[in-house]
This record gives structure tokens, C-alpha cells and sequence, in this order.
């Protein structure tokens, strides 16, 4: 294992991660300190209890007494790790968090996109559903990468991982507990560009999926933290073989130039970009590592070298208490608005939306679906009480399965 600097692209130094308070003539306040690992940890250091957002609205009123800043501290941050397929990064993430404490964030399951609000799981109808709505899962797409609902997919996958981020820093903000996550919203484009370039969307999937990323990215924080796991294609493919999954092994999609493609998006975009906004560590995980390793890197990361004029941590630097607490808010209460920004409606784009008779015939079969007759929240049969029940706050799955790509 090694941390790697790649040709022309990087000159960076090992630095220690952390929040700084940074002074300025309004003075502002920027997250600080170093990450430390859990056995380093002082057990003494009171600070509020986590506040219980999953149960409990964190609104306006709770803005003024309940502070932000003061559940903060040294491991207050965001930490992506991104690789290749098959790189590792699940295993790596999941040790990583429990090394420093933090709370670990999986890849998203794409099984997720097709369990209704009720519990009903649409696969059960797949056979029977018009053309346009046939499931394709990852599963499908390795079988058969030129299917009809690839581009489908594919938006799928980058809400779900858009909803995780936002999930993450909703946990952080109200335990000031810090994230470790398997790839994110950021990195997502990365995939999209390798089926691109493959042959499997079209120009104009692509532009749509940029403009849905222009709208949707601008509204979350960028990581403290993206780590690298940097594996060759060559070694990817022996580790598909040694797994011995028909489904991977007999893939048209999981080639060496399929996984080329995606390491360079992520070496010369991805990475190159978030230079501007993160720290970034690179090592080389072709025969794994030692974890212990990479925290110690970690722990010498310095984030106190930044000031308020530079790009890096920008979005971790916030006026006081209460300009936080209007982040803590949209996280935590405005999920669905959020996700719905990517709502773009495009339909001249057909590989994501429906034709008319279509949506029609699907309705139809939808109404037959326990819990679908009724909207989220309104339906008597499933228990909800719907007496002087005026708001309906929905769900935003329903709306975003029903009315742009599933």
C-alpha cells in the first residue's frame, strides 16, 4: 500500500484533517480541529446530547435554543471513499468508521427505487408492466447494457446516492457526529461518462443528467475528506474472476477498456476538480492495506493552513450558530424538496420518460396495488387516519417514480 500522487494531476501534501476557527471582521465560524481515532478520543468532553431528528422536526423555534456548533467537534466531518468496481471501498469505508467513531454510510441499494411507500415491492409486477417501466437493475444492466431503461437506472442510482448525502449531513448536523461514505452524489457522474462513452445513453441523456446535477449538487456541502482507493483494471478483472459471479464473469459491460473508462473519469475529473474544494488522499490499494495506515494519514492531515479566501472547506464555513441551523433545517425537514429539483421536464428525452399510453396502462395496474389506490399518508385500508387531515406531505418516491423516470 501506498499514498500516490498522480502524474500531473496532484501536488499535495499528507495535511491533518479538522475545523479551524477562522476570524474575519463578521467572525465567521468554520468548522475545525484534527480527526482523531477513537482510542485517542478524549471521554470526558461534554457536549448536548444528539438531537433525535428522525423522531422529532428540528423547526424554527428549536433554531434558538437548540445549538448547532456546540454537538461539533475534532471529527465533525465528511469523509467519501471512492474506487473503482471492485476496488473494496465497502470494507474500507465500513473499518474506517469504526476507527474514528463515525457513522457509516453504504453504498445506496438500488433494490430501494421499487418498494412502495407501503412495503409493496414492484419487481412482483415487473412482468406484466408496459416496456417503458420493465425494471433494470445493476443485475440487468451487466446482462444486457443496451437495455431500454439503462438510462433509467442510471438516474435512479444518482438519486439514491443523492438522498444518502443529504440523509449524512442531516445525522451530522443534529449528533455532530461524522460520516464515512461509500462514493457520493459528487462522484456519481463518473459511471455516467463510462456508459456514455461505451455507447449506452445518448447526448441527450447526458445533458439532462448535467442539468439535474447543476441544480441538485449546489445545494449540499462538499466532503472534508474524498479518499482514493486506487486499483488497475487488470487487477479488477482478476478479482471479478476469483469471485466467480456468472453475472459479472459473462458481463459484455465489465471489460478493461468499461473499467479504463471509469478510472479515468475519476482520476482526471473527478479528482482533479474536487482538489479545489477537499482534501484528497490516493493510495494504492491493488493488494489492499493496512487501515491503520490510512488513519494515521488522516490524523495528520492540517486544515488549519486554510483561510476564508481559499475554495478548499468553503462550504464548512458558516457566519454563527444560526446559519447553520438553516442547514439543519433544509437537511433534515426539506429532503423531498431537494430531491425534487430534479424533477426536469424533458420528454423529447424518451429513454427516461414514458409515452402517453404508457403511464395510462401502468396507472391502471398501479390502482390493483395495496396502498397505491390512495395517496401516501391517506390510505384507510393500511391504517392511516385520514380524518381532518388537510396537508399531504407525500412521499418522494411515489412522486418521482410516477412522474420522471420510475
Amino acid at each position: 500500500m501506498s499514498i500516490t500522487c498522480l502524474p500531473r494531476l496532484f501536488k499535495f501534501e499528507v495535511k491533518r484533517c479538522g475545523f479551524i476557527l477562522a476570524s474575519s471582521p463578521r467572525f465567521t465560524v468554520i468548522q475545525t480541529a484534527n480527526i482523531t481515532s477513537k482510542e485517542w478520543r478524549d471521554p470526558n468532553v461534554q457536549k448536548p446530547a444528539p438531537f433525535p431528528y428522525k423522531t422529532k422536526k428540528f423547526n424554527f423555534i428549536r433554531s434558538y435554543y437548540e445549538s448547532t456548533l456546540k454537538r461539533f467537534d475534532e471529527n465533525t466531518k465528511v469523509i467519501v471513499v471512492d474506487g473503482n468496481i471492485s476496488s473494496g471501498i465497502g470494507a474500507f469505508a465500513k473499518e474506517l468508521a469504526e476507527a474514528f467513531d463515525m457513522h457509516f454510510v453504504p453504498g445506496p441499494s438500488y433494490d430501494k427505487m421499487f418498494i412502495t411507500s407501503y412495503g409493496y415491492n414492484l419487481k412482483e409486477i415487473d412482468s406484466i408492466v408496459p416496456p417503458s417501466y420493465k425494471i433494470c437493475d445493476i443485475e440487468t444492466f451487466y446482462k444486457n447494457p443496451h437495455h431500454q431503461n439503462v438510462a433509467k437506472m442510471q438516474f435512479d442510482l444518482y438519486i439514491l446516492r443523492l438522498e444518502a448525502y443529504i440523509d449524512a449531513l442531516a445525522h451530522l448536523l443534529n449528533t455532530g457526529q461524522g460520516v464515512v461514505m461509500e462514493r457520493s452524489a459528487f462522484g456519481d457522474f463518473v459511471f455516467l461518462e463510462a456508459m456514455f462513452k461505451a455507447g449506452y445513453l445518448s447526448k441527450q441523456v447526458k445533458d439532462l443528467y448535467y442539468d439535474i446535477c447543476k441544480v441538485t449538487l449546489d445545494e449540499i456541502l462538499k466532503p472534508h475528506l474524498i479518499i482514493y482507493l486506487d486499483v488497475s483494471p487488470e487487477v479488477i478483472l482478476e478479482r471479478i474472476k476469483a469471485r466467480n459471479n456468472p453475472v459479472e464473469v459473462n458481463s459484455p459491460v465489465l471489460t478493461k477498456s468499461y473499467l479504463e473508462s471509469i478510472e479515468y473519469f475519476y482520476k482526471q475529473k473527478y479528482l482533479k476538480e474536487f482538489q479545489k474544494h477537499s482534501e484528497i488522499l490516493v493510495y494504492d490499494w491493488s493488494n489492499y492495506g493496512d487501515v491503520e495506515v490510512v488513519v494515521e494519514d488522516i490524523e495528520r492531515i492540517d486544515f488549519d493552513k486554510y483561510s476564508k479566501y481559499d475554495t478548499q472547506m468553503k462550504d464548512w464555513r458558516k457566519e454563527d450558530d444560526w446559519e447553520w441551523a438553516h442547514f439543519r433545517r433544509r437537511y433534515s425537514n426539506m429532503k423531498g424538496l431537494l430531491l425534487g429539483y430534479s424533477l426536469i421536464h424533458r420528454p423529447k428525452v424518451h429513454e427516461v420518460y414514458h409515452p402517453a399510453e404508457e403511464v395510462k396502462e401502468y396507472k391502471e395496474i398501479l390502482e390493483k396495488i395495496p396502498g397505491e389506490t390512495y395517496a401516501h399518508g391517506f390510505n384507510p385500508m393500511a391504517g392511516d387516519k385520514v380524518l381532518f387531515k388537510l396537508h399531504h406531505i407525500g412521499h418522494w418516491y411515489s412522486g418521482y417514480k410516477r412522474f420522471f423516470i420510475k
